[in-house]
């Protein structure tokens, strides 16, 4: 096994805010794992954390990073949107990973995977879509808020609302909205070159179930499965659900042929 790094390191580009990336090396024969976190959320986060740790049990190559104005990395929020995300999760991919990458996408970052699997598809082993929140800003956030709350979007262009989780609180800009709109996945068809597999809580206050399942239906790929537990919320990040991640992946790399 090659020895595994756990130093922050960071990736600078000329035009754009430096991303902070930690990444671990793994067996070169098989699949690496790239994960894309969810909306204001960081590389340090339970999940992340978690499939860093158990990917060196595994020896399977490991990179977790934060998007602009996400953690460690450089940038303001307020100026990120879904597509300037992608393009780190692009940047990443291309100047960090080597070979064959199953993407593991929570959230927010299940939107950013098919976007990626879009422009490089000649990367992807496998996807794992965990909570996966594809077009949240036309499909589920326009079901939830009031109407007001969109009122007073255009009128300042930004919304604070408080985190169900914690004591931080979200914002939201309408550059995030007019940009989801143009990086829509749902609206057009997904062709997908690898298997995907998602895990859905119903518990899920934040991502209805059907949408992953709807996500399911519009998705071509050569296998596509849904994994539902009925008790789990959005978190997703219990004992019983971090293996289920785990045995996720493995069953996307079996299923790859690229073991």
């Amino acid at each position: 096994m090659e020895q595994m790094s756990d130093k922050l390191q960071t990736l600078s580009r000329p035009n754009a805010p430096d991303l902070c990336y930690y990444h671990s090396t793994g067996a070169t024969d098989r699949p690496g794992l790239l994960w894309l976190g969810g909306y204001a959320s960081d590389m340090e986060g339970t999940k992340a954390q978690f499939l860093h740790q158990w990917a060196k049990t595994q020896n399977i190559s490991f990179t977790r990073f934060d998007y602009r104005g996400h953690g460690k990395s450089g940038g303001k929020f307020e100026d990120g949107t879904i597509s300037l995300w992608a393009e780190d999760g692009l940047a990443i991919l291309d100047q960090v990973t080597q070979g064959a990458q199953i993407l593991v996408g929570s959230s927010m970052g299940a939107w950013i995977a098919c976007l990626i699997a879009r422009q490089k598809p000649e990367r992807l082993a496998g996807m794992v879509l965990i909570a996966p929140a594809p077009d949240f800003t036309t499909a589920l956030i326009p079901n939830e808020w009031p109407a007001a709350r969109f009122l007073e979007l255009e009128k300042k262009g930004r919304v604070e609302i408080p985190s169900d989780y914690d004591e931080t609180v979200m914002v939201y800009t309408k550059a995030l909205f007019d940009d989801g709109k143009k990086s829509q996945v749902l609206n057009q068809p997904l062709a997908v070159s690898c298997p995907v597999k998602i895990l859905q809580g119903m518990a899920d206050a934040v991502v209805p179930w059907t949408h992953a399942m709807g996500l399911a239906e519009h998705i071509e790929a050569p296998q596509v499965s849904v994994h539902l537990e009925k008790n789990s919320d959005h978190r997703f990040s219990g004992t019983h659900e971090l293996a289920l991640i785990g045995k996720a992946i493995l069953e996307i790399e079996a299923s790859s042929g690229q073991k």
